[in-house]
This record gives C-alpha cells, sequence and structure tokens, in this order.
C-alpha cells in the first residue's frame, strides 16, 4: 500500500472538517489551504477520499462530482444540506472554514 503523501493528508483532514450539511468546492478547499488547485483535491479525493464524506467537497456551481450525484444527493437530504433541484445551494451551503 502507497503512503498518503503529506498534501493528500492536509486534504483529507480539512474534509473530515466540513460539517454535516455543508460543503466545500474543490477549489475552496485547495485555496483554503494555500496549496494546490481544484484538480489536485479532486485527485486526492478520488484516489484516498473513500473515508472521509467526500460528498461535501463539490463542483463551485453545486453540482456533484459525476458519477456520484445520487450518492450525494442522498447524502445531503440526510445531512440536511441546503438543495435545489440537483445543487447543493452554495450561498447557504458553502463552508469558509470557521468553526460552527
Amino acid at each position: 500500500m502507497r503512503e498518503i503523501p503529506a498534501y493528500a493528508e492536509r486534504v483529507l483532514d480539512l474534509v473530515e472538517r466540513i460539517p454535516p450539511g455543508r460543503v466545500m468546492s474543490y477549489g475552496d478547499v485547495a485555496e483554503y489551504l494555500g496549496e494546490g488547485g481544484p484538480r489536485q483535491v479532486g485527485r486526492v479525493l478520488a484516489t484516498w477520499g473513500g473515508g472521509v464524506p467526500w460528498w461535501r467537497v463539490i463542483r463551485t456551481d453545486g453540482t456533484p462530482p459525476p458519477g456520484h450525484e445520487s450518492e450525494c444527493l442522498r447524502r445531503w437530504r440526510e445531512e440536511g444540506t441546503p438543495v435545489a433541484g440537483v445543487r447543493a445551494q452554495m450561498r447557504t451551503a458553502r463552508w469558509d472554514g470557521t468553526p460552527l
């Protein structure tokens, strides 16, 4: 098994701290960490994100990761994430990293 790179550990740690009912975009995660970009965050989650609440990291337009729409919607409903149609309402659901 490969060792998880330090950057990936930081991404996963942040994703674990996103509160239920809230979301961050891939770019939000990178910006909060001050390193990488949306694609790097997506790669980390695709490779090592199975054990963290990956459904809380989405596209800037509020849409879930491709291929995971139904799973995201189910989990968002369970957590009370503000949703409009098939998108998270970024204005109210976006988490800025400050403790709630």
